[in-house]
């Protein structure tokens, strides 16, 4: 018999920022270039306020503050215990793990390459630069070639001048390889999928993060003739998914523990929601008053970067749900399976391009599009699960 979804147990979104997540980021967008044009130097100053290696900024303070805890409520909801249950279900997590590592790095690579590169180029602008940090440890003399940029002197600092669409095409790479550990907890839920299955594979595409964004990202913008800064990745990687991982991990304990399961959340993670959306709805206003005048010089610039974002994105759930249909799971682990894959961790993505590029780079604002196309897209291949119940055996 067919299984279906019953109105009555019908599952919503009771998160008012999680239901108008591309509303608040729209609203971030116009705040982000009104700020741009009455306060210019705001979000310049507060980049500068960074930790410096030979005289270069690395990391932004503010931006690591804010970034870090839009990380860490993500990581101490997760009970990493659960990763040992993951020999039960093993066909879906083999599943994701695939599709996630071994697949959708490189179809995002080729999608906005063929976008980018070719189709919009000239729309984006062929002569359009940007100007982009120069990779942690490296130092040549202004006029030299680095990959397809060319050192500059701004201010006093060495920075890489490279094409924007390169840049775009930058933020891309590492949206691609970016496996959802967080947004992908609400589809999952409202698809009726498998919850428990879904926390495992957030908690195992988490510790495989550690090992292979730095590699498939460093890998993928040396291909792409971008700046790789192997330390700056090794950096990011450690400060934006390995710190907010250790510490949701013995946060989480020690506060189950002294206090309960109860506690911890009903009172603490309620407390910790209103910061992460304000660390994220901070973040997104600082990156676009830098890319106001982007914007507005070329208001089509996020249309052009959505394109191979959504493409890629119904792309990876085809591949993702035809093949669990293939390989006989049940619709509650096929979901699930399907969904992690298809959308982004865009909080890595975004610290990340902000890390290697700079806030005010094209890379930055390519991973905050895939934040903009998020909700309506997911919501569109939720309500698409949902009307496929019946391609699935019975669990």
């Amino acid at each position: 018999m067919n299984k279906e979804i019953s109105p009555a147990n019908d599952r919503k979104m009771t998160s008012l920022f999680e239901r108008y997540l591309t509303v608040w980021v729209g609203l971030c967008i116009v705040g982000g270039v009104f700020l741009g044009k009455v306060a210019p130097d705001l979000a310049k100053t507060l980049d500068g306020m960074s930790i410096n290696v030979n005289g270069a900024p690395v990391v932004s303070i503010p931006i690591a503050i804010c970034l870090f805890f839009m990380m860490y409520p993500i990581m101490v909801k997760i009970d990493f215990a659960s990763v040992v249950k993951a020999g039960k279900s093993g066909k879906p997590v083999f599943l994701t793990l695939f599709i996630n590592w071994c697949i959708k790095p490189f179809t995002m690579y080729a999608i906005a390459l063929f976008f980018l590169g070719y189709c919009f180029k000239s729309m984006i602008g062929v002569d359009a630069m940007d100007l982009v940090k120069m990779p942690f440890g490296l130092d040549l003399p202004a006029g030299s070639i680095h990959g397809s940029g060319l050192v500059v002197l701004v201010d006093g600092i060495k920075m890489l001048q490279i094409p924007l669409w390169r840049s775009y095409f930058g933020g891309c790479i590492l949206l691609g390889i970016a496996p959802c550990t967080a947004m992908v907890l609400v589809w999952g839920y409202l698809a009726k999928g498998n919850d428990g299955l879904t926390l495992v594979m957030v908690a195992i595409n988490s510790l495989a993060m550690l090992v292979l964004y730095g590699v498939l990202g460093g890998f993928l913008l040396g291909v792409g003739k971008l700046p790789v800064p192997w330390q700056a990745l090794l950096l990011s990687v450690s400060i934006y998914v390995a710190l907010p991982l250790f510490a949701g991990y013995f946060s989480r304990k020690c506060i189950l523990k002294s206090k309960g399961e109860t506690w911890f959340n009903d009172k603490f993670l309620h407390f910790l929601t209103p910061i992460t959306i304000s660390a994220l709805l901070l973040t997104l206003v600082l990156l676009f008053s830098f890319k106001g005048e982007v914007i507005l010089a070329n208001p089509m610039t996020i249309v052009w970067i959505s394109i191979p974002l959504f493409l890629q994105t119904v792309l990876i759930f085809a591949i993702g749900y035809g093949a669990a249909k293939l390989m006989k799971l049940n619709y509650e682990d096929a979901a699930p399976a399907a969904m992690i894959g298809a959308s982004n961790h865009f909080e890595v993505a975004i610290a990340t391009a902000v890390m290697i590029f700079g806030l005010s780079s094209g890379a930055a604002l390519a991973t905050v599009v895939g934040v903009l196309i998020e909700v309506p897209v997911m919501l569109m291949l939720v309500a698409f699960c949902k009307r496929t119940t019946n391609w699935f055996p019975d669990s």
